[in-house]
C-alpha cells in the first residue's frame, strides 16, 4: 500500500511489540511478522484487510490496480494458512462497491488454491421489514445503485471438516413447541449463515477511531463463539484499532494483532487497557 504521499509507508527497521494483558500488538508489515510466526500456532484468524474500494485510512490510499491487490492478497493468504492449525479458522471480512462489486468474489476464487470455503456468511449491517428498518442505512445518493445493507464474512478452512459450536453462536426459537417436538436438548439453534449485528450510532468519524472500516466487537466475538475453542490463539493481521483482540479480551483468548499504522496501534492498545480496566473494576 501507498503512504498520502505516494510512498510506501514506513513500518519500523525492526517490529515493535506491545503487551496487554493476553494481548499482543506488534507494529509492522503482516507479511514479514507472519514469516516470523509458528507455523500451525493460530487457532481462529479474524481480519478484516483493505477492501481496496477507495477508504480513507491514516497512512495509506485504498487504492492499487485490482489484479496487483489480489497478488497482495494471495501472498498474505499463503502465509496465514502456513501459521493456522489444521483444525483452525480463517474468517474474511470483506466488502465490494457499487463501482467494484466483483472485488470480494474474485478474491475467494483465487483463494481457493489455499481453502476451502466452508461457510459463507453475510454480515447484515441494515435491513427493512416490512415498513420497518433495522441497523444504519448509509446515505447514498443514486439513481442506479440500491443501499449497501451487507458485507460478506467467508469462513475459510483447510479442509472443509473443521467442527463448530453452531449453538454457542445461536440464537433460542421462537417457536418454544420446536424444543421438545423435535427432541432438542435447550433452547438454542443454529443462526444460520445470515448475522444481523448493526453499527452502534455514531456522529462523527471520531467515534469510529478516525478509522474508515472498523466493525463492531459482536462479529468477532460470533466468529470465537462459532468456532468454539476455549482459550483460543487468535490472529488479526490487519488489526486496526483493535477490535477482533478486544473481542478475544473479553472471551478469556489470547491473541495477536499487526498493525502497520502507529496511531491505529496506539488506539488499540488504549482501547485494550480501558476494557481490561472496567472488566477488573
Amino acid at each position: 500500500m501507498t503512504a498520502r504521499n505516494g510512498a510506501e509507508p514506513k513500518p519500523p527497521a525492526r517490529s515493535q511489540r506491545y503487551k496487554v494483558g493476553q494481548q499482543q500488538i506488534v507494529r509492522g508489515d503482516c507479511l514479514r511478522v507472519l514469516r516470523r510466526m509458528q507455523a500451525g500456532s493460530v487457532d481462529v484468524i479474524i481480519t478484516s484487510p483493505p477492501y481496496n474500494i477507495g477508504l480513507s485510512y491514516r497512512s495509506y490510499p485504498d487504492r492499487k490496480e485490482e489484479a496487483d491487490y489480489l497478488d497482495w492478497m494471495l501472498d498474505v493468504a499463503r502465509a496465514l494458512k502456513r501459521v493456522l492449525r489444521a483444525d483452525g479458522s480463517f474468517f474474511l471480512n470483506i466488502s465490494g462497491s457499487s463501482a467494484q462489486p466483483w472485488l470480494p468474489f474474485e478474491l475467494a476464487v483465487r483463494l481457493r488454491e489455499l481453502f476451502v470455503l466452508q461457510n459463507h456468511i453475510s454480515w447484515v449491517k441494515s435491513i427493512s421489514v416490512g415498513d420497518d428498518s433495522f441497523g444504519h442505512f448509509k446515505p447514498m445518493n443514486s439513481q442506479r445503485f440500491l443501499h449497501r445493507g451487507h458485507e460478506h464474512l467467508f469462513h475459510f478452512t483447510l479442509g472443509g471438516t473443521v467442527k463448530l459450536d453452531r449453538l454457542s453462536a445461536g440464537v433460542p426459537y421462537k417457536d418454544k413447541s420446536n424444543i421438545a417436538r423435535r427432541g432438542h436438548e435447550q433452547d438454542r439453534r443454529c443462526r444460520g449463515d445470515a448475522w444481523f449485528i448493526p453499527y452502534e450510532t455514531v456522529r462523527d468519524r471520531k467515534e469510529k477511531f478516525d478509522h474508515p472500516g472498523t466493525f463492531p466487537v459482536a462479529l468477532p466475538e460470533q466468529c470465537l463463539l462459532l468456532h468454539g475453542r476455549k482459550q483460543a490463539k487468535v490472529l488479526d493481521p490487519f488489526m486496526g484499532t483493535g477490535t477482533t483482540l478486544l473481542a478475544a479480551q473479553r472471551m478469556g483468548c489470547s491473541g495477536v494483532g499487526i498493525e502497520i499504522d502507529p496511531d491505529y496501534v496506539a488506539i488499540a492498545r488504549q482501547r485494550l487497557k480501558e476494557d481490561r480496566e472496567t472488566r477488573e473494576d
